[in-house]
This record gives structure tokens, C-alpha cells and sequence, in this order.
């Protein structure tokens, strides 16, 4: 037997049940009563005869197998048809219905229900462990997958859920300060659709569709948040510096050529040399330069 037929055999797929309108069968239920009461009062006033036995006869029967067939159904609600343990099909049609009262009926909520997850702890990436947590906004869309090709399909949700932000934590970085990584901080939106297609492709089996998700906690664990606080500090600091810097050079690079260019002071290898290292000084330095300022001739 192939997987395909397997999977034909296991699946439970929604399909419409043959019910009735229960206001029809509500107006039929009031004049079975009423034929009851015929009977009663035309045996009370002693008028024997075949039609109030009958109506005596068949009345109760009747009351019997109507009364308990009714069932309401609210909008965005479905009643599941089974018969003895056999699926039959879902009834989805609002208000009064009415259905055989051998049947079991079971009704399944198809509204938008939102879960937000507990924090849970996953490693990156690169091993780093990180909290994580998810909101999600999900609806069943197959009432039949979502009762009997599960057990329990809202406890399905929470444990899928959860499995999901473990596959997609362990899929990303946390961050990356060279830009050059799709990463959990730095990149919600593709994150967020992966993660999408994650819980779909899980929870696909329940009859269940995801509309909306995304994190709602996002952060290193406690044991490492305040070396890796340090460590983004850090490098911080060295991105600043060679910003710095690279704009330092520019400028003293700048500044010889123009001097040179517009013949203001003529500078040998040794002076250029000193004046590249006041020049670094000045424009790299944290705090403000003194200047000095020489009376003499250049070279003293």
C-alpha cells in the first residue's frame, strides 16, 4: 500500500450533511401537539373513536423522534453529522436546523482564535541560547480533519506552535552585525513568513489555516544577555572607529592635496609626516586638542 493511499485512508475530508430546516420542522412538531390535545380532550369528553386513538398512538411517537433533532447554530459555526461513529458530513447553515435524532451532533467552532505562546528557550544558529515567544491567529477550515484526524486539535495547536519557534529559532542568528545574514533581530518580516509556512505545513493535517503570526518576545537567554550586551557594545565601538578613521583619512588626504594643489606651504617627507599625525590626532581624537602656536620659522 503506497503513502498516498494511506494518507487517503487516515484523512477525514469535509463534506455537506443532508439536515433540515428546523423552523419547518418546529411548525410540523406544534401540530403533532395539537393532534395530542385533540386526543386527550376527545377521550376526556368521552368520544371514543379511531382518530383520537390514533392521535393518542402516534402523537407521543412523534414528539419522540422530532424533539430532540433541533440544534442551533450560530454564524461562523458547524455541527458535525456522524451516525453510530460514521462520519456523514457538516452542517454550516445558521440558525434552527433540524436533523434525525439518532444522529450525534457536535458543534466546532470556524472563528479566528488567537494564542500567544509561553517563552521558551531555543539555541541559534550558532548555538547561542535565545527566549522566544509567538502570537498566532488561526481557524479551522476542515471541521472533519479537525475532530477525528486528531485528538485534541486545539491542544495540536500549542504543541505545533512550539515546535515551529524551535525549527525557525534554530534555522537564524540572533544578529549579525555585518548585515550580511537574514537574522532573527534584524529581519522580522522574512522570519515571519517562514515561520508562517512552518505552522501551515504543521498544522495542514488538522484542518487548520494560519492568518496572521509573528514573535512577540525576542532576546538573548538571562545567563548570556549581559556578555553578549558587552560583546554588541563592543563592536559597536569598533564600527564607529573605523568610521572614524576612514573619514579621518579622507580629510588629511584631502587637506595635502589642496595645499599642495594651491601652493600655500611647500613640505617635505618628514613635516608631511608630522603634519598627517597632528592631523590624525585632532580629527580622531575623544577629547579637544590645545594648540600650540610656534612664533619661530617652520623648522623650529
Amino acid at each position: 500500500m503506497t503513502e498516498t493511499t494511506v494518507a487517503a485512508l487516515t484523512s477525514n475530508r469535509e463534506r455537506p450533511a443532508a439536515t433540515a430546516s428546523g423552523y419547518l420542522m418546529l411548525i410540523i412538531l406544534l401540530v403533532v401537539i395539537l393532534i395530542q390535545i385533540y386526543g386527550i380532550v376527545s377521550l376526556a369528553n368521552d368520544l371514543a373513536g379511531l382518530v383520537p386513538m390514533l392521535a393518542l398512538i402516534v402523537a407521543p411517537i412523534a414528539i419522540l423522534l422530532i424533539a430532540p433533532g433541533f440544534y442551533m447554530l450560530q454564524p461562523n459555526q458547524a455541527v458535525s453529522i456522524t451516525l453510530f461513529g460514521d462520519y456523514k458530513g457538516t452542517d454550516r447553515a445558521t440558525g434552527l436546523r433540524w436533523v434525525l435524532p439518532w444522529y450525534g451532533k457536535k458543534k466546532v467552532s470556524v472563528r479566528a482564535n488567537n494564542f500567544i505562546s509561553d517563552r521558551i528557550k531555543v539555541n541559534d544558529l550558532r548555538g547561542n541560547p535565545i527566549e522566544m515567544a509567538a502570537q498566532i491567529v488561526w481557524r479551522v477550515v476542515d471541521t472533519a480533519q479537525a475532530l477525528f484526524d486528531v485528538d485534541d486539535y486545539k491542544q495540536f495547536v500549542k504543541v505545533q506552535v512550539e515546535a515551529a519557534i524551535r525549527t525557525i529559532g534554530s534555522r537564524y542568528p540572533y544578529d549579525d552585525f555585518e548585515h550580511l545574514e537574514v537574522t532573527l533581530r534584524g529581519n522580522h518580516d522574512v522570519v515571519g513568513i517562514e515561520l508562517r509556512k512552518e505552522l501551515q505545513a504543521r498544522l495542514s493535517v488538522a484542518g487548520i489555516t494560519v492568518d496572521e503570526c509573528g514573535f512577540t518576545h525576542l532576546a538573548y537567554a538571562q545567563e548570556i544577555a549581559g556578555a553578549m550586551l558587552r560583546r554588541q557594545q563592543a563592536q559597536a565601538v569598533v564600527a564607529a572607529r573605523k568610521t572614524l578613521v576612514e573619514g579621518a583619512v579622507g580629510m588629511v588626504e584631502m587637506a595635502l592635496s589642496m595645499l599642495s594643489e594651491k601652493g600655500v606651504v611647500e613640505l617635505d617627507d618628514e613635516r608631511r609626516a608630522a603634519m598627517v599625525s597632528n592631523l590624525m590626532v585632532v580629527l580622531c581624537g575623544e577629547r579637544d586638542t590645545q594648540p600650540v602656536v610656534n612664533t619661530g620659522t617652520l623648522y623650529q
